[in-house]
């Protein structure tokens, strides 16, 4: 029980830290359809703990107010009706500082819940585990949307402040060797896991080798000054339909200034550091690049049986958001970057593991559902709780999107 009271504490007031540093303005907007407003973040996490546990399991549990079901609802249909998530931005009731009471309410009800449970049931320690790593998954979203939000601000605001170190070059990329073999994929450790992770089984991997770092904004620029994005045979046929509808020309938050690039950051716009991680890159562009450079992308079984093979645990050096370095960091010459940093584009589609069983209740809604036109991604980045990642979890996005933090890795045959 120690263990649940502790981390519910400290995931929770993670979250109130993330938003401390935004003004009452920030907490509301919503500039594009995936960016959720901050405020609506707060709520959605705790009416997750609200709805899943103390409802269920709390003898009686008054909910805080009757409609916060359907504001707070994400896409739980066997839950009931939501508000859509393009109208999350029109919420400007409840208030923030009513959003804020919701969660003292919560909070101070969960621990009266952890308090007077001698014992926890199997189910009830599940949810909470689940609550706990949705809430870090939020936190992360919350990460993306304040960047989303800050880096369309006409005055490009800074979050925090942060003297700016001179950056230092990173090394020489080399390829590491994979050799041909059955390997196995899946969550295969103790501790917790979400369910598109299970089923653990075997794969053949032909002679493949995986870069020893990440492509960087310098690098990327190459493919941009070498006409990558003027050029159709780099791009799928759909992606390139992207290119042209959208006049895409950059990665996400970059700017070209009199001649210069720059980069909208956390601590404001900043002149474009060449070494760091390239990121904000859609799924679309990882390919485009790879392709231009005569290689290509990673599988999503590729990049777990190289991560097990070369960073079989987390580095102390990865970069999380524990580091509170907000930005990509140049690689470390020694540790290869799995973890931290970007998520990595893959070129696997999100697919069901062979023996995937959908959970009954609304927890099935959680993953399942969203296996389709979707691709995975590998790591983490400096958004990701260190507690939160292993080298089996599997995020994804539509391949068109980049406002989160993803990067690339290339690979070859050999």
């Amino acid at each position: 029980m120690s263990y649940f009271k502790e981390k519910y504490r400290s995931v929770r007031n993670q979250s109130l830290h993330l938003c401390a540093p935004l003004e009452k303005e920030d907490m509301v907007v919503q500039p594009m359809v995936d960016v959720s407003p901050p405020k609506w973040h707060l709520g959605h996490t705790t009416w997750f703990f609200e709805k899943m546990i103390l409802e269920e399991h709390f003898k009686g549990y008054q909910v805080f107010h009757p409609e916060y079901n359907y504001v707070f609802n994400s896409y739980y249909e066997s839950i009931g009706k939501r508000v859509l998530r393009t109208d999350r931005g029109n919420l400007t009731r409840p208030t923030t500082e009513e959003v804020y009471k919701y969660r003292a309410y919560v909070d101070e009800q969960m621990a009266h819940f952890l308090d007077t449970m001698t014992e926890v049931s199997s189910k009830v320690s599940e949810l909470l585990e689940l609550g706990l790593q949705h809430e870090q998954q939020h936190q992360e979203l919350l990460v993306y949307d304040i960047k989303y939000i800050l880096g369309n601000n006409p005055l490009f605001p800074a979050y925090t402040r942060k003297e700016i170190v001179p950056s230092i070059g990173s090394r020489a990329l080399k390829f590491l060797p994979m050799s041909e073999a059955n390997y196995k994929i899946g969550h295969q450790q103790e501790g917790f896991c979400f369910d598109n992770e299970l089923g653990v089984h075997q794969v053949y991997l032909h002679d493949f080798e995986i870069g020893d770092r990440l492509i960087t904004n310098g690098e990327y620029l190459e493919f941009m000054e070498a006409g990558g994005y003027q050029n159709f045979k780099y791009w799928y046929m759909e992606a390139w339909a992207w290119v042209e509808e959208n006049k895409e020309t950059a990665p996400m938050h970059w700017h070209q200034i009199d001649g210069e690039w720059y980069q909208y950051t956390f601590f404001g716009l900043q002149k474009l550091n060449p070494h760091e991680p390239v990121t904000h890159v859609s799924q679309y562009e990882a390919a485009a690049y790879a392709q231009w450079r005569g290689m290509r992308l990673a599988t999503e079984f590729e990049w777990e049986a190289a991560c097990h093979r070369y960073e079989p645990s987390i580095h102390q050096k990865a970069n999380f958001i524990e580091d509170a370095s907000l930005s990509t960091q140049t690689a470390e010459q020694d540790h290869f970057q799995f973890y931290g940093d970007t998520w990595e584009w893959t070129n696997s589609a999100y697919l069901p593991y062979p023996y995937f069983k959908t959970e009954t209740g609304a927890v099935g809604e959680y993953n399942g559902k969203f296996m389709i036109n979707q691709m995975v991604l590998r790591g983490g980045s400096f958004a990701t709780a260190r507690d939160h990642i292993r080298s089996s979890y599997r995020n994804f996005f539509h391949p068109h999107l980049k406002w989160h933090f993803t990067g690339i890795r290339l690979a070859r045959y050999v």
